[in-house]
């Protein structure tokens, strides 16, 4: 019997070690800011089916809407259950604003959009905001489109935005 527990003294040492360690490791990781605990955060999220905004950074999806001849209501199924904290990168092409009704234009200010409210036909525009931002979004820019100052014939000059959106928490669910 003695000899059972002397065998299992020294797996339980190793066992006692690498859990001190690990938690120092996250204990240090959260007082300093580093990023394994986003690492560890995006592994125990992973099991979730849903995407947590804010956690990696990468893209969930990529879409375009046709805004001339296409169906407004495919935009709203899309920017209806964005989940809080999930960010929008919008660019026109062509015209943006025919078919935008009253429920897509207060969607895009509810992300933070100021210039959505007078986007009008052929206007080019480029815009980032965010699912629950609190303020306006200091990313987005609007061209008019006027037949006296168009660079294009038909259409304005075309926009270019470039800038650094702050690094949020994860939203916890």
């Amino acid at each position: 019997m003695r000899q059972q527990i002397m065998r299992l003294t020294g797996p339980m040492r190793a066992v006692a070690v690498l859990l001190l360690v690990g938690l120092t490791w996250l204990l240090a990781s959260t007082l300093f800011g580093g990023e394994s605990v986003s690492f560890v955060r995006h592994f125990l999220n992973s099991a979730s089916q849903e995407p947590t905004a804010g956690v990696t950074g990468e893209p969930l999806e990529t879409k375009t809407f046709d805004m001339w001849a296409g169906d407004v209501s495919d935009l709203l199924k899309y920017l209806r259950p964005l989940h809080e904290g999930t960010l929008v990168f919008v660019a026109s092409f062509d015209d943006p604003a025919t078919k935008l009704n009253a429920e897509s234009r207060r969607l895009f200010e509810e992300l933070g959009s100021t210039a959505v409210k007078e986007l009008a036909f052929r206007d080019s525009w480029v815009f980032v905001g965010a699912k629950g931002i609190e303020n306006k979004s200091p990313f987005e820019q609007r061209m008019k489109n006027s037949k006296s100052s168009n660079k294009y014939e038909g259409w304005p000059e075309s926009l270019e935005m470039d800038g650094c959106i702050p690094l949020r928490p994860p939203v916890e669910v």
